[in-house]
């Protein structure tokens, strides 16, 4: 999970040139040497913004002490390299709080170039910023936002690889279009095992297609401005929510943050089965802070907090249910998952009969209550026909055959009217559900009516051949 931080501040260009002495390397590369005082000076400032910033005050103020002695110990003394002194710091931090968040980075200058040159490789810079910030983005398009593969396997199961959380919009987009191909799958995969994580609202998204409306999922706490935020599933979303649908989350050692909130997520609401490997146990988000122009560390700032179990998954991990080597995940949830598909396909199918019986029943007391109370009737038919769309038992074809089944086969003309009429209602930019109301009414003997639904129907679709026919007569 990540969190903007601001740049807490930054050397001139100048200082950074002259802050290193350089070397040739054997390899031809320049070789950058850190001195006492420039490491006393980077150590100095991470106690500080540790002390600032970190999640836990009473840890970071620990954190900090020790590397802080460290320094003073001369355990650092003998280091000269950027890059060996940022791993040995990131071991020294983690030592003490044992955050897998917290790590120091360096970045290695560019050799400093001729006086003559400084205005040139301004324009330099700035194209070439420009053109890393394309890069990036192109980058996330052509990751298509982390979806990497989405995939309907034999028996039906779904399969969605997701590599990263993007909090790009666009993002939602490839979210949405990799649901509505997923949503009509018997049982789901969800894979994390290469999933490092990313933008907490981009896993709420995703979680929002398995969870009932506004449940609390997770929430973070930020030390700074000391506020807790609330991530719940969404009210509305595009496209089914799959509340039962068995679903199966893949992960390694290397599912981390963001990954891990959604695994702890399905597995604190117990609506996932986890398959696999303990992951990386990262729960503190946070971003980056700059220590100076050549030296940054990531900085967790918040924590997260599981509304069940109200702490998280912090240097232990989330805990699969069942433990198997990443490597063979896969093929340990895919055979479950194709048990529980069959399981789910013959429960969906005793459903939706249970409900056909109950839609005939409705329909029926409906049709008695014509001829003594035509506005209970109408009432009846509304409920009946709208929780059949509800269930995913109906939909506009087959309220339309519906409608035909009482007009033609059965000749109850005002019952086909009554079908037909919430067809218009319910997809009111169906020119078929005006025709049909249309031809209702004509054979009703309401010439008025029908010719006022055939219009309808034509203004919908100008090729309506039928609704021509009628009209010119």
């Amino acid at each position: 999970m990540l969190r903007n931080n601001r740049v807490l501040w930054q050397l001139p260009t100048l200082l950074l040139m002259t802050a290193f002495s350089a070397s040739s390397s054997a390899d031809g590369g320049a070789m950058y040497h850190l001195d006492k005082k420039q490491r006393t000076a980077v150590v100095n400032t991470m106690a500080t913004e540790i002390n600032q910033q970190y999640v836990f005050p009473k840890l970071g103020k620990k954190t900090a002490a020790y590397i802080t002695k460290q320094l003073n110990s001369g355990a650092y003394a003998n280091i000269v390299d950027g890059k060996a002194f940022a791993k040995k710091l990131t071991r020294d931090l983690q030592s003490i709080n044992h955050d897998k968040h917290m790590r120091v980075r360096f970045t290695p200058p560019p050799p400093p170039p001729p006086p003559s040159m400084n205005s040139q490789l301004a324009e330099v810079d700035v194209h070439n910023n420009q053109l890393a910030q394309l890069k990036r983005k192109r980058n996330n398009q052509e990751e298509n936002f982390g979806f990497y593969k989405v995939e309907r396997l034999a028996g039906n199961v779904g399969y969605l690889d997701l590599r990263y959380f993007s909090g790009n919009k666009k993002a939602q987009s490839a979210a949405i279009a990799a649901m509505q191909f997923l949503q009509n799958t018997d049982a789901l995969i969800i894979d994390m095992r290469n999933n490092r994580g990313g933008n907490p609202k981009m896993v709420e998204f995703i979680c929002s297609y398995f969870f009932a409306a506004n449940t609390h999922l997770n929430s973070l706490y930020w030390r700074v401005p000391n506020i807790t935020e609330e991530y719940r599933s969404l009210v509305t979303i595009e496209g089914n929510r799959r509340l039962d649908v068995p679903v199966y989350i893949l992960t390694s050692n290397k599912t981390f943050s963001g990954a891990e909130e959604l695994s702890y997520n399905f597995k604190t609401q117990q609506r996932a089965t986890l398959v696999g490997e303990v992951t990386g146990g990262a729960a503190n988000p946070g971003g980056e802070v700059r220590i100076n122009a050549l030296f940054g560390m990531f900085m967790p700032t918040g924590t997260a907090i599981n509304p069940i179990t109200k702490t998280n998954w912090e240097g232990v991990g989330v805990i699969p249910d069942v433990k198997t080597s990443a490597e063979q995940a896969f093929d340990k949830a895919y055979q479950l998952a194709k048990i529980s598909a069959d399981e789910f396909r013959l429960k969906d199918l005793e459903n939706k009969l249970t409900q056909s019986k109950n839609l005939a029943n409705e329909m029926t007391q409906a049709e008695q209550l014509l001829a003594t109370n035509k506005h209970k009737a109408v009432s009846k038919v509304k409920q009946a026909l709208q929780q059949g769309i509800d269930n995913g038992i109906l939909d506009e074809n087959q309220i339309n055959m519906m409608g035909y089944q009482y007009l033609i086969t059965q000749k109850k003309n005002k019952m086909a009217v009554l079908v037909f009429s919430f067809n218009t209602q319910a997809f009111p930019g169906s020119f078929n559900a005006f025709d049909s109301l249309g031809e209702a009414y004509l054979k009703q003997g309401n010439i008025k009516l029908a010719r006022q639904h055939y219009k309808k129907s034509l203004e919908l679709n100008p090729e309506n051949s039928n609704a021509k026919q009628v009209l010119s007569q």
